[in-house]
């Protein structure tokens, strides 16, 4: 077995050491002993869910028929943005946690083979929030010892590789991004109340959101709740007991869809963000 052949690992120790190796870092070392291909047993150490169940209520009537994530930005879905970018950093195993229209998810993704993935489906038949949903896939990722997990709704060009140095010796990596504010702000000196300048919405680098981006260990199964969301149940419990690590990114492309202008707004810019720009914006039939 590929897996087994003390060969292939002379001289690496990435999961042996202190540090985790990242996906790029294992197909490295594969292309250099000649074996084109990364086996299951790796595969199914680099895992990505994404939490797709919601029901987009912010989003009706769009939404009264097709789920949140197949909502089309720049001329396709927005869980299909997810795919390639996930992809892009070398994700090929992909859970879907599904509920609301899910068979409309399964219909346009099918097994994820169109879109060089393979895709797997965990699907919720009631809402069991955000730590509920990764609750359900447990048994399907018993195999994992760390994965990905991502919110249905954002889109980002957050660089995934930086989670691996991050999540030794804590349950959880958080990715956070600067608060992006709703309206433009005027800037103006203190003493004399004369305008200096104005700026249209920008990051608020003093504060920090939640990015909707996480790491976990296996471990995180003991903290989850088999009903209720993540960011109220799991995280304090976690950063109660300083298991839970911050990982900011100042300077990326980060955006949730939460709206109709949302949905505007993130269409005009995202064939300009890289690796986004890399894909055909060729238009899809939703």
């Amino acid at each position: 077995m590929v897996c087994n052949n003390s060969e292939i690992w002379k001289g690496h120790s990435l999961l042996e050491g202190d540090v985790f190796g990242s996906i790029r870092q294992y197909q490295a070392i594969f292309k250099n002993k000649n074996i084109g291909f990364i086996p299951d047993c790796l595969e199914t150490m680099f895992r990505a869910v994404i939490l797709a169940g919601g029901l987009g209520k912010r989003l009706r009537p769009l939404t009264e028929d097709k789920p949140k994530v197949l909502l089309p930005v720049a001329g396709r879905p927005i869980l299909e943005w997810q795919i390639h970018w996930l992809k892009f950093h070398g994700f090929r195993d992909i859970v879907l946690c599904v509920g609301y229209l899910w068979e409309k998810i399964k219909e346009k993704i099918h097994n994820g083979d169109k879109l060089g993935v393979n895709v797997t489906y965990v699907v919720e038949h009631e809402p069991l929030g955000t730590g509920g949903a990764l609750k359900n896939a447990e048994r399907e990722l018993e195999d994992s010892d760390i994965f990905i997990v991502i919110n249905g709704d954002i889109l980002t060009n957050i660089d995934l590789e930086k989670f691996y140095m991050s999540l030794n010796g804590n349950v959880g990596v958080i990715a956070l991004v600067p608060l992006p504010s709703p309206f433009g702000i005027v800037d103006f000196d203190k003493e004399t109340l004369k305008i200096k300048s104005f700026i249209e919405k920008p990051r608020i680098k003093d504060y920090w959101i939640n990015a909707g981006v996480y790491m976990f260990s296996k471990e995180v199964f003991n903290y989850l709740p088999e009903k209720g969301d993540i960011e109220r149940t799991t995280f304090p419990k976690l950063a109660e007991e300083s298991k839970l690590k911050a990982l900011v990114f100042p300077d990326v492309f980060w955006t949730s869809i939460d709206s109709h202008k949302d949905l505007e707004e993130a269409s005009k810019i995202l064939l300009t963000i890289h690796p986004f720009s890399n894909i055909s914006s060729r238009k899809r039939e939703i």
